[in-house]
């Protein structure tokens, strides 16, 4: 069946929000009940050790999907493969539901910045966000299919690449992956990490305002933590001996240890003398990274409450909008990577393990790459050479020189020849 696609609607039908009995969050309909199949699945998500984040953004995620089936018409157990290729097909053509236009950031959006040279965020779906949707749904229905319920097929198809056994011909020295690639995944270009200059840093560095902000910037760029894990940094996370942080993985959740700067743990023992004031400080238990006001909470007291992403994020915002960058968290965490990258006495394995890779295929594949702004200056460096005049060339003697037709012929064949008889006419 074929869509008009340019003129489907799709409703804000249903939300996400907080869910409970150990389930971080859930799917709701209309009528503020939550959605039986997404929740089943979610509850088993939860179980199998997955964060919250993970479980928000799948949650959002079937969203969208229950949201396209509404459009469509179609029960989630009839779906067919020719409803993820129409979503794809959707999600390429159509921008993204706002909840609000675009006011500042309007001029900027999908334009590239003149100082980072990063693009920023427009309005469509990226490839990433819908190979993200793709890799939810078939997890969704993977789940069912076990479940046994009924027929039921997982309508994010595969292209197959042989038959045989899966991974039959596995080379040990590379991850494993799933046989055959999802059909409908568009594909993504591939992105190389770009570290901060020096001048760059020290300019994002000084437009922080507080000591908080200055601590966890200097923190991140020192072991290139992600910002989910630094932000869930405890009190009793700080080695204050051995200036270290112990941060919660994403993805494993494991436990390691990462080294810091001299200069981050300077700065965080300023920031943790400024909040110590009158409220006892951070205790073991308690979040290290903390709001600089105090806010009332429900019981009427006032008190400093755990810094959120949203909140970070809205610190790098003032900060990009003084210096007219668009820097995020992750830059950070770019620029420490390569800085490790490019030093002789550091090893690809010291980089794999401070960043936190299972596999030391993708700290070499995405890492182990030349800066592309070294090659423009070398490349720009030869262009400026070949715009040099170039010098006359030095003038070449006519004739040949008595020694060295003596060297080739002996000192009989020439005979009484003189220093400058070698010419020939």
């Amino acid at each position: 069946m074929s869509r008009d696609l340019e003129h489907l609607e799709v409703a804000r039908w249903g939300r996400v929000g907080p869910g409970a009995s150990g389930v971080a969050w859930l799917v709701y309909d209309e009528a503020g009940d939550p959605v039986t199949p997404v929740a089943e699945f979610l509850r088993d998500f939860a179980a199998r050790g997955n964060s919250p984040s993970s479980v928000r953004s799948y949650a959002y995620g079937l969203l969208r999907w229950w949201r396209w089936l509404t459009a469509v018409e179609v029960s989630w157990d009839r779906a067919s493969a020719a409803e993820v290729r129409d979503l794809t097909l959707w999600l390429q053509l159509h921008p993204k539901q706002r909840r609000a236009v675009r006011t500042a950031s309007a001029a900027t959006a999908g334009t590239v910045n003149q100082v980072t040279g990063k693009r920023y965020l427009d309005d469509h779906y990226a490839a990433r966000t819908i190979r993200h949707s793709n890799a939810v749904v078939s997890s969704f229905y993977e789940f069912w299919a076990e479940q046994g319920p009924g027929p039921l097929v997982n309508p994010v198809a595969r292209d197959h690449r042989g038959r045989g056994r899966p991974n039959a011909h596995h080379n040990p020295m590379e991850r494993f992956r799933p046989e055959g690639r999802v059909r409908h995944n568009p594909k993504v270009p591939r992105r190389r990490p770009r570290a901060l200059p020096e001048q760059a840093w020290a300019d994002l560095f000084d437009a922080m305002g507080s000591n908080r902000d200055r601590a966890l910037l200097a923190l991140t760029i020192s072991n290139g933590a992600r910002a989910a894990e630094v932000l869930g940094l405890r009190g009793s996370d700080v080695d204050w001996g051995n200036q270290q942080v112990r941060v919660i993985r994403k993805g494993s959740r494991a436990e390691q240890w990462l080294p810091g700067s001299n200069d981050a743990f300077v700065w965080l023992r300023l920031y943790l003398a400024e909040i110590g004031d009158g409220a006892g400080g951070v205790g073991p238990a308690d979040p290290l990274w903390v709001t600089l006001r105090r806010r009332r909470g429900a019981d009427g007291k006032l008190a400093r409450r755990p810094l959120t992403y949203e909140a970070l994020r809205a610190v790098l915002r003032r900060a990009n909008a003084k210096l007219g960058t668009n820097w995020s968290m992750h830059d950070l965490r770019h620029t420490c990577a390569l800085r490790m990258a490019a030093d002789e006495h550091v090893s690809l394995r010291d980089v794999q393990t401070i960043l936190g890779h299972a596999h030391l295929e993708t700290t070499a594949e995405i890492y182990l790459v030349e800066d592309e702004r070294h090659t423009v200056e070398r490349v720009a460096e030869h262009l400026a050479r070949l715009a040099e005049p170039r010098p006359e060339p030095e003038p070449v003697d006519r004739g040949y020189r008595t020694a060295d037709l003596a060297v080739l012929f002996g000192d009989g064949v020439l005979g009484d020849a003189g220093p400058g008889d070698g010419v020939l006419s």
